[in-house]
């Protein structure tokens, strides 16, 4: 009986969630990630250093308890770095339970974009598009989807 009851709100849970992404802006692109990967929003915060990790994995943070890694999002897309203010945040997702903090300038909005207005991004340049999984259309603006697991493990 819990079983099922749990099976259902998880069933319930994926719906409302269902073509729904969190949008947040890297200098004038804005990016989506499934609303399901993300856990919670935070501004920025003292973050720790750690030694020989690539450059864009800024450190470590220390949320709640739980250590969490941080990247610059940024620089992981090979862009300039930009100090952060007090509009930069960490947006902590959950892929495959590890928990990362996405350092990004701002968040926008949660917003939904059906399955349908998501393209295959155009086949440029492999290595340039390998975070991106679609291209979500908004009326006349477009917003790049990421791939979270290629993001976290690429």
């Amino acid at each position: 009986m819990t079983e099922t009851l749990t099976s259902e709100l998880e069933l319930r849970q994926e719906e409302t969630q269902k073509d729904k992404y969190l949008t947040f802006i890297l200098g004038k692109e804005y990016y989506g990630i499934e609303i399901k990967y993300v856990t919670e929003i935070i501004g920025i915060q003292s973050i720790t250093e750690v030694p020989d990790l690539p450059g864009y994995i800024r450190g470590i943070i220390n949320l709640r308890g739980k250590i969490i890694p941080v990247m610059d999002v940024r620089l992981r897309f090979g862009k300039e770095f930009k100090e952060y203010d007090d509009r930069t945040c960490i947006i902590v997702i959950d892929s495959d339970n590890i928990l990362v903090g996405l350092i990004v300038d701002s968040v926008w909005e949660v917003m939904s974009i059906p399955n349908e207005e998501i393209v295959t991004p155009p086949d440029f340049n492999e290595s340039e598009n390998k975070f991106i999984k679609g291209i979500g259309k908004t009326g006349s603006e477009v917003k790049l989807i990421l791939d979270c697991e290629k993001l976290l493990m690429d």
